[in-house]
């Protein structure tokens, strides 16, 4: 069994299609640790409730965020991570050192970069006028949103798709995505 770490700075929506995927054995992962950057972040109460071990990291915590981040990484005996709305740039000593994998709410690659996250991108989507958006399950390099392409899923947009909606439907489509994504690269 592959060894899974999760990094979310929020909710980690994303940390929750993974966690019930490896309850009902669609993915055969152990999550081995939940690390957040943020005090409040909904995520480290899931990581609690669930009995998973969680921490906290940040400029407050640590000197050097990114060295404890690497350390717990090695200590947790991680080969994969997820990035499930991690609002922070990963240092090239993780990205070189583990495979990270993260979810993009947009059909790379159009509407990625910095800056391009969340409502951000179906903004963007509905303002260009697009038919089609989606999610895409992507390797994480030393550049935002340039990684490999593992999996993506498309859905068309209503004639009169609203920001808010295209979010919600995005967010259904993330879940799925996010599985079969893992899926392909724990083969």
């Amino acid at each position: 069994m592959k060894n899974l770490a999760i990094l979310a700075s929020h909710n980690g929506s994303g940390f929750d299609a993974i966690y019930e995927a490896t309850l009902n054995n669609t993915l055969s992962i152990n999550i081995t640790i939940v690390i957040s950057n943020n005090t409040n972040a909904v995520v480290l109460q899931k990581a609690d409730r669930y009995g998973l071990p969680y921490t906290l990291v940040n400029s407050r915590t640590d000197n050097n965020p990114d060295e404890r981040i690497y350390q717990l990484l090695k200590e947790s005996e991680c080969e994969y991570i997820f990035l499930s709305g991690y609002m922070k740039k990963l240092s090239s000593k993780i990205t070189e050192n583990f495979k990270v994998i993260n979810s993009h709410p947009s059909l790379l690659p159009h509407y990625g970069g910095a800056g391009m996250y969340g409502r951000f991108v179906h903004e963007a989507v509905i303002r260009d006028k697009q038919k089609f958006s989606g999610v895409t399950i992507h390797e994480v390099n030393a550049v935002y949103d340039e990684g490999k392409i593992i999996y993506q899923s498309s859905l068309k947009l209503s004639e009169n798709e609203a920001v808010e909606s295209l979010e919600l439907r995005i967010k259904e489509l993330e879940k799925e995505a996010i599985v079969e994504g893992l899926k392909l690269c724990l083969k």
